[in-house]
């Protein structure tokens, strides 16, 4: 397998006005590629390549029941779109009685790479990469770098993923370390965290970067200037620890289009306040996670109020429809998956407990950041913040 190198960048200059740009995508910023205007600035933006196809390949072995979500989820995907194709990749034969059990259709559409090995929650990172070389994540995650697929979405190992996307797609210009973007749905609109697992203990360097990361991927995807905030225990600049202090610093220095509001606590993050919040891969996963179960655990003590008497479970035939509506906001198989940001191609990380409409919604995803070219639109930006 071919190391991942600077000559194996998938981001490269536009020929034309030397903003970063996907290779083999047209150009974001003036809509040229390969020397002519293929479409207008603005229709590039809003849209980089209409009528292509996009190609998904995914780690068929990652999630905690596979392969089974990945099938039910790559079948869900393709029927609900004309314009993508799915490569499953992990045990063929385990595949192919898969797609029969499930109803195979689409067969044109769906594909299967055989991959021997499988990397394991329970696998070191690192090891799991180099010991592992014909595993379903690797295999998956080396298809996208050799142009035989768009993007790559894996259910798996978020550390080993990892390692794959850095050592095989390679990281942007300029990014120290990649890292996990999801994003939270609030009152006041859509809330960007970034990290949410990918680095446990940052540099305060690397942790100021996230905020940029988190900046960026704001002003891509929600086209709004963003207020970044760096997670702490309290809004006092002499709180948080030496980490976060150091990174406070750096991000009250950098100047681009964003506003540093400084500290944030925990109780901020649904008010409103901030549109992106920084914090290590350790913290903002307890913070991820502790948000599902805070949400599944309401809905929970709701359930039991509307079933207490006669009167409420009256009353919750009126309240149906606007419950299901929460519920579907804010539901992780909804998302799909968070953007591990920072690296030439979009990988799409999806929940290890991911069910069959989880693993569709982040194919979905994965082809939405790849139609757009979102890793080129965010080397830009990052730049032009940093």
């Amino acid at each position: 397998m071919k190391k991942s190198g600077a000559n194996h960048m998938m981001v490269q200059a536009c020929s034309n006005c030397g903003a970063p740009r996907i290779a083999h995508r047209v150009c974001m910023s003036c809509g040229q590629y390969r020397g002519e205007t293929v479409v207008a600035k603005k229709a590039a933006e809003e849209s980089p390549d209409l009528a292509s196809t996009m190609r998904v390949v995914v780690d068929a072995m990652g999630s905690d029941r596979a392969p089974g979500p990945e099938v039910s989820g790559a079948l869900r995907a393709v029927r609900a779109s004309d314009d993508l194709t799915v490569t499953l990749v992990g045990d063929a034969v385990r595949l192919e009685a898969e797609l029969a059990r499930a109803g195979r259709v689409d067969t044109d559409r769906i594909s299967i790479t055989h991959a021997s090995e499988v990397v394991t929650m329970h696998d070191h990172p690192g090891q799991a990469f180099r010991a592992k070389p014909d595993s379903s994540m690797r295999v998956a995650v080396s298809r996208v770098h050799t142009s035989e697929g768009d993007a790559v979405v894996s259910a798996g190992n978020s550390g080993a993923l990892l390692a794959c996307a850095i050592f095989v797609l390679g990281r942007l210009p300029g990014i120290e370390r990649p890292a996990i973007v999801t994003v939270l749905p609030t009152p006041a609109g859509p809330l960007v965290l970034c990290d949410a697992g990918a680095n446990t203990e940052p540099k305060p360097s690397q942790l100021a970067q996230f905020g940029l990361i988190g900046a960026a991927y704001d002003r891509v995807v929600h086209d709004r200037t963003p207020r970044v905030g760096l997670l702490s225990n309290g809004a006092e600049p002499g709180k948080g620890t030496p980490l976060t202090r150091d990174a406070h610093a750096l991000l009250a220095a950098a100047r681009g289009a964003f506003q540093y509001i400084g500290y944030v606590e925990g109780s901020d993050l649904f008010r409103g306040v901030v549109d992106v919040v920084a914090t290590d891969g350790f913290t903002g996963n307890v913070v991820l996670k502790t948000c599902e179960g805070i949400a599944e655990g309401m809905f929970g003590l709701v359930k039991q109020e509307l079933e207490k008497t006669p009167m409420a479970r009256l009353g919750s035939a009126l309240v149906a429809p606007a419950l299901r509506g929460l519920a579907k906001r804010i539901d992780y198989t909804e998302i799909g998956g968070a953007l591990l940001a920072g690296v030439t191609r979009p990988v799409v990380i999806a929940h290890g407990r991911s069910d069959a409409a989880a693993i569709a919604s982040a194919i979905r995803s994965a082809a939405r950041f790849a139609e757009r070219s979102l890793p080129g639109q965010l080397a830009a930006a990052i730049t032009a913040l940093g």
